[in-house]
């Protein structure tokens, strides 16, 4: 297996020691803040503002985000972002180091993140700025400070939507309350504590994880939408090509399509919604919102029925694609909307890039600054490679390119699974072109150069 980017972290901490002396840490050099907000399991579409673009193809257009669209409506809603491991603590892991989960060696979710890794907060930490990590760290069942941050207040593995037991620097401490508030008292408390100097601060939020509804929810939510119904989409009741039928039935599963199901998930949302709001309201109070860059993301996508499956993994879109809403008013501007392809592993490279400083070679992402701010780079990518290790579940080891019109998804030792869609005739992924020899042949080609590029191997 070949070696994770690791230390030379000294190496980076010298020059950006030396960058940060130079500066002098005047008052009118001060760099953004940044507060990142991700939560688990949320689907790109199941936001308020994203229904309504939708119109008649909206899966739940009567479905409210106040406090998401609030953000989008103060700064820049990226419409292409996605995930390049559709898997929590994978890219937990690629959101951290910049890095493919083949190359930072995080693939599943049961290994524990590496203390020595370089990541956005390492090397923040290391030019002055104060880090810390809430909520749910999720990588194994690793337990004590988070790696990287100065200050953190998590719990074990997926923890418990009531009365959860936290670490605070990595010490037992018992908590009351539903776990997504809690978590956000615990931010905003950081955020008060350290609001006089710069600070990067990364909240993880349970929601909208399973096990959902009923007591997992606040109780003034366990009841919206009680009348309202969901849309199928064209892609529900069309198996993945790796689906089995079941011996007994004789059928395919259905995979989460379930009305009752949907609403429970559409309730969480409205859960980490309540919770953005409040961190966005605390800015405001302490008159930092135009110094703080502020990220929202998930951790993955969902499928709610589409391809006949629930959950993750796969590399059809539902799963891959995630929402992504960035706010830095004296840069970006309000209102804007982005379709360029943006990654999880951009996120690290451009919070050092948003704050003067150097960006490893090692890392993979790039830096969407430009983007957001509504100037193209000369260079911006026009694909995207993806990867899946097989773990739990059906959905075998498998990679892919996304480009903007195309995809193609290989099955390593099943070449008869080999998908290629037309994206732009066919977004729901359901005729499969890959007997065009001819499209197969380009897709292929442009595959094989991304595989190089990223430096692509099975883990062992």
């Amino acid at each position: 297996m070949r070696p994770r980017f690791r230390l030379p972290l000294r190496a980076f901490v010298a020059i950006i020691g030396l960058l940060s002396t130079a500066a002098g840490g005047q008052a009118a050099d001060r760099k953004p803040n940044f507060v990142f907000i991700y939560s688990d399991d949320h689907r790109w579409d199941a936001m308020g503002v994203v229904q309504k673009e939708q119109g008649k193809q909206a899966r739940f257009p009567w479905f409210p985000s106040p406090n998401m669209d609030r953000l989008a409506a103060g700064g820049v809603r990226f419409r292409n972002a996605f995930v390049t491991l559709s898997l929590c603590a994978p890219s937990r892991a690629a959101f951290l180091t910049g890095r493919y989960n083949h190359a930072n060696g995080i693939t599943n979710n049961s290994k524990p993140f590496p203390s020595d890794a370089v990541t956005h907060a390492t090397l923040l930490r290391a030019a002055g700025y104060k880090t810390a990590y809430v909520g749910k760290w999720h990588m194994g069942n690793q337990r004590g400070a988070r790696p990287g941050f100065d200050y953190s207040a998590s719990f074990i593995s997926q923890g418990r939507y009531n009365d959860c037991p936290f670490e605070i620097d990595g010490k037992p401490t018992p908590t009351k309350g539903w776990v997504d508030v809690v978590s956000t008292d615990f931010a905003i408390g950081f955020i008060k504590e350290n609001r006089d100097k710069p600070f990067s601060l990364v909240v993880g939020l349970k929601s909208v994880h399973g096990p959902r509804g009923g007591n997992n929810l606040p109780e003034h939510l366990r009841k919206l939408y009680a009348n309202e119904t969901t849309r199928p989409t064209p892609n529900c009741g069309v198996p993945a090509v790796f689906h089995q039928k079941d011996p007994k039935s004789d059928k395919f599963p259905l995979g989460l399509a379930d009305n009752a199901v949907h609403l429970d998930y559409l309730r969480h949302v409205n859960g980490v919604d309540e919770q953005v709001g409040r961190l966005l309201d605390a800015l405001d109070e302490l008159k930092l919102t135009d110094d703080t860059v502020v990220v929202y993301a998930s951790d993955n996508g969902y499928f709610l029925g589409e391809h006949n499956s629930g959950d993750k993994r796969a590399l059809y879109d539902e799963s891959l694609r995630i929402p992504f809403l960035v706010r830095y008013p004296r840069l970006f501007g309000k209102g804007k909307t982005v379709d360029e392809m943006v990654l999880n592993i951009d996120l690290a490279p451009t919070f050092l890039d948003l704050a003067g400083l150097p960006i490893p070679k090692e890392m993979q992402g790039a830096s969407w600054k430009e983007l957001a701010a509504g100037r193209k780079p000369a260079k911006w990518r026009g694909s995207f490679f993806a990867e899946y290790f097989k773990e739990l579940g059906n959905v075998p080891t498998c990679y892919a390119i996304r480009t903007t019109t195309h995809k193609l998804v290989k099955y390593p030792g099943r070449p008869e699974w080999t998908e290629v869609f037309d994206l732009t005739a066919d977004p729901y992924e359901i005729k499969n072109l890959a007997t065009d020899v001819a499209l197969r042949e380009k897709l292929e080609n442009e595959l094989s150069k991304l595989k190089k590029a990223v430096n692509y191997f099975e883990p062992k």
